[in-house]
C-alpha cells in the first residue's frame, strides 16, 4: 500500500475538479481525499496499490475534468497505511 500527499497547482478550483478526482480515484480503486485550500490549489491524500497510485497521480496531472489546468503538483509520498475506506470530498 502507498500514500500520497499532493498539492495541485493551477487552475483547479471552480472547475469541477474535485468531483473527477473521485472519480478518477475509483477508476484505479484509490481512497483518501480531496479539498480546495483557501490559497486556490486543491490538495488530496491518496492511498492505494503503487501501480493504481501512479496511474491516479498520472491522470491528476493530465487535468481530470476538461476546464482544469494543473500547473505542477507538489508530492510527498509515504508508507504509513492511513485505512482510507472510500475516496471523499472535503469541505
Amino acid at each position: 500500500m502507498a500514500i500520497a500527499h499532493i498539492i495541485v497547482h493551477g487552475r483547479v478550483q471552480g472547475v469541477g475538479f474535485r468531483f473527477s478526482a473521485q472519480q478518477v480515484a475509483a477508476e484505479h480503486n484509490i481512497s483518501g481525499w480531496v479539498k480546495n485550500n483557501p490559497d486556490g490549489t486543491v490538495e488530496i491524500e491518496a492511498e492505494g496499490e503503487k501501480h493504481n497510485l501512479d496511474r491516479f497521480m498520472e491522470d491528476i496531472q493530465n487535468g481530470p475534468s476538461p476546464y482544469a489546468k494543473v500547473e505542477h503538483m507538489d508530492i510527498t509520498t509515504e508508507n504509513k497505511e492511513k485505512g482510507y475506506k472510500k475516496f471523499q470530498i472535503k469541505g
